[in-house]
């Protein structure tokens, strides 16, 4: 039977030989590893593996299988199934001949691999470029060098998810992520350890905590009260991307799964209960000197206090490309007109902090804003801890 034709951008059709490689590869995705197509794409790759790496990924676990081939190829099986193909294109060992699969070098630029697929990239983020055909997607990985230079691209990776929206197959490996899920001697989940993996990862730099969600040196805590069905922590790796959810359950087992954004930000969360119904006395203490929630417009402005300040954390935008907010501390005129008016006030100081385009020093309130200091990041993150229950991202968590 002959293969599918692969599909240019005005619904031409690629050349024969693209399209028959390309195909082929394409067939094995979603297939178990005794399929005939992928039995075919392993013997193109030269017939039997020169090394298989098996381990279990997350819980509850996947059990993952990546199968290398002395040419250069790759097959990663995710519980018997095929999840990616990759076709490894940097001169090392093993290496592909990319003119043999796709009609370029291994030294392609994006351009060239737009030549090559006649269409145009999309990209998962800044610095994922990826190819959309009817039978799945292409996504390139390249080095250091960038796209733009010959000689950067690393590998191709079939998939049939959306790379950005689906965690991506060959990133199970990851150093900075995957080793962080403990076990006990008997293969269950040692909750303990774990937490105190995480929180060391995140202290090293390997991992961002999600400040919107509930903190890693909380998780015990806030489990241990009952108060809470599901206590979930989400921490975004700084190597591969992927979001990190360790989630502990009232009544059932924990879980630790791997997601992109996407999928990680529609994961559901309750409410946090106010820390006084859970915390040790330290913990109270350093929430009540810390940021608490006053009020809040939706979509436009958050009132916070401090001891006996406040602060208004204030949206702007301009363009596509500009969507912030400033962090000013409310100044004696300010508090006297919030006094009087109340939150009506706030949202036309909001307007006027929009207006002036903050993001430029001509504007009064750029000096003002406390995100420019150089603890502008850690301000933001206890911010969003204050904020946590009532920002848009935490009423969709919880429908």
């Amino acid at each position: 039977m002959e293969p599918d034709p692969v599909l240019g951008e005005n619904g031409t059709v690629n050349t024969p030989y693209l399209s028959d490689r390309l195909s082929q590869l394409f067939r094995a995705l979603r297939n178990s590893a005794d399929d005939p197509a992928v039995v075919d794409v392993a013997e193109a790759f030269g017939g039997e593996p020169e090394t298989v790496h098996e381990r279990a990924v997350g819980e509850p676990a996947r059990h993952v299988r990546r199968l290398l081939f002395a040419s250069g190829g790759e097959i990663i099986l995710h519980d018997g199934v095929v999840a990616a193909v990759v076709l490894h294109v940097e001169e090392s060992e093993r290496h592909v001949r990319l003119t043999d699969w796709i009609g370029e070098g291994n030294r392609a630029t994006l351009d060239e691999l737009e030549t090559a697929f006649a269409k145009k990239p999309s990209f998962a983020g800044f610095r994922t470029p990826y190819f959309k055909f009817d039978s799945g997607f292409v996504k390139a990985v390249f080095g250091a060098n960038g796209w733009k230079e010959p000689g950067g691209l690393l590998r191709l990776t079939l998939m049939a998810g959306q790379p950005g929206l689906v965690p991506e197959p060959d990133d199970d490996g990851c150093p900075g992520c995957s080793g962080l899920l403990q076990r006990g001697t008997s293969g269950v989940v040692d909750v303990d350890a774990t937490v105190t993996a995480l929180t060391t990862a995140t202290a090293d730099g390997q991992l961002k905590e999600d400040a919107y969600w509930v903190r890693v040196g909380d998780l015990l805590a806030l489990h241990a009260s009952g108060l809470m069905e599901r206590v979930e922590s989400q921490l975004r790796c700084k190597s591969c991307g992927r979001t990190v959810c360790f989630t502990l359950f009232r009544d059932g087992e924990p879980e630790f799964r791997y997601c992109s954004f996407d999928q990680a930000r529609r994961r559901p969360l309750e409410s946090i209960p106010p820390v006084q119904e859970w915390g040790d006395p330290a913990r109270i203490a350093e929430a009540e000197q810390g940021m608490q929630y006053v009020d809040h417009e939706p979509g436009s402005w958050f009132l916070v206090r401090k001891g006996e300040e406040l602060y208004l954390d204030a949206r702007y935008s301009a363009g596509a490309l500009i969507d912030s907010s400033a962090f000013i501390r409310l100044d004696e005129s300010e508090l006297a007109e919030y006094r009087t008016h109340g939150p009506a006030y706030l949202s036309r100081l909001t307007g006027q902090i929009h207006e002036s385009a903050p993001y430029q020093d001509g504007s009064p309130y750029y000096a003002r804003d406390l995100y420019r200091r150089p603890d502008g990041s850690q301000l933001r993150k206890d911010v969003s801890a204050a904020i946590v229950n009532h920002t848009w991202i935490a009423q969709q968590r919880q429908k």
